[in-house]
């Protein structure tokens, strides 16, 4: 088995693995939730990149030869590093990829104004990643970031439509509406926040687009694939997939359904 895998510090990026199996139900998909060691969001870098190296580095020992950091605090704190630091050194055959780089390469054609908001945790927001990303490619969109504490954690909570989540969903983006009324465009910079979609629509202007990342990460992966036919062809594809995580296996499926709603199998396994 040479599956992809996707990792995640919690189950955030569950919803990124939805979207790719969506565009790519015939791979075999690895996925890791380091559950036990979960937020990653006000880690320091040091921290986040030592907890997503681990993570890495036994996603390759079970057989991995492509990996993707379904997790925002990753890819703006460790993703670089790793790609820069340890991929030449332990796995020069093995790739590394993230889910910042692909929601920025598509703002710009979900823009008018040329103003972009971001909601995310306080670590994605505190690292500049998005704009860094945006402002990169697209020089002339003005960002605006807002930190969300509380959103992950209420959805893990399966808290997600109750009157709570609502009052806390519509705060943050009065706050960040009230920073730039200009923006016409929402990017959720974190993988927990799909599932606040109804009571996030219903606190927007009519006239912004929300960006959820699983839909824009799966199409950028399956042009990677379509441009490293070297990589495809490493890839096994029974239409499988597995999840381990740093957790309780109980627990992990419990919070699994309410991104998947689906049941599931899965591993424990300890990355120190």
């Amino acid at each position: 088995m040479s599956p992809i895998g996707i990792f995640d510090s919690g189950y955030g990026g569950l919803t990124i693995l939805h979207g790719i199996r969506q565009q790519l139900p015939q791979y075999d998909f690895l996925y890791l939730g380091d559950n036990a060691r979960a937020p990653y969001g006000s880690r320091s870098f040091e921290v986040v990149y030592q907890f997503t190296r681990q993570a890495v580095l036994r996603l390759f020992e079970r057989g991995c030869p492509l990996v993707i950091l379904g997790c925002n605090t990753a890819s703006a704190k460790a993703l670089r590093t790793i790609q820069q630091r340890v991929l030449p050194e332990v796995a020069p055959d093995r790739r590394v990829l993230g889910i910042i780089r692909p929601t920025a390469e598509v703002i710009g054609s979900l823009t008018q104004t040329r103003h972009v908001g971001i909601l995310a945790t306080e670590g994605t927001i505190r690292s500049q990643s998005y704009n860094i990303e945006i402002q990169k490619l697209y020089p002339d969109i003005h960002v605006s970031g807002q930190a969300c504490p509380l959103w992950a954690a209420i959805v893990e909570a399966n808290e997600a439509d109750s009157p709570g989540a609502d009052y806390f969903v519509k705060k943050r983006i009065d706050q960040l509406m009230s920073r730039d009324p200009q923006i016409d465009a929402i990017v959720l910079g974190c993988t927990h926040y799909p599932l606040l979609m109804n009571s996030i629509v219903r606190h927007v202007p009519p006239h912004v687009r929300v960006v959820p990342q699983g839909h824009y990460v799966a199409e950028s992966l399956v042009d990677y694939l379509q441009r490293h036919p070297e990589m495809d062809q490493r890839l096994t594809k029974n239409a499988s997939c597995r999840y381990l995580t740093t957790e309780s296996p109980e627990k992990f499926q419990e919070n699994a359904q309410i991104f998947l709603h689906e049941q599931v199998n899965v591993q424990h396994i300890d990355l120190e």
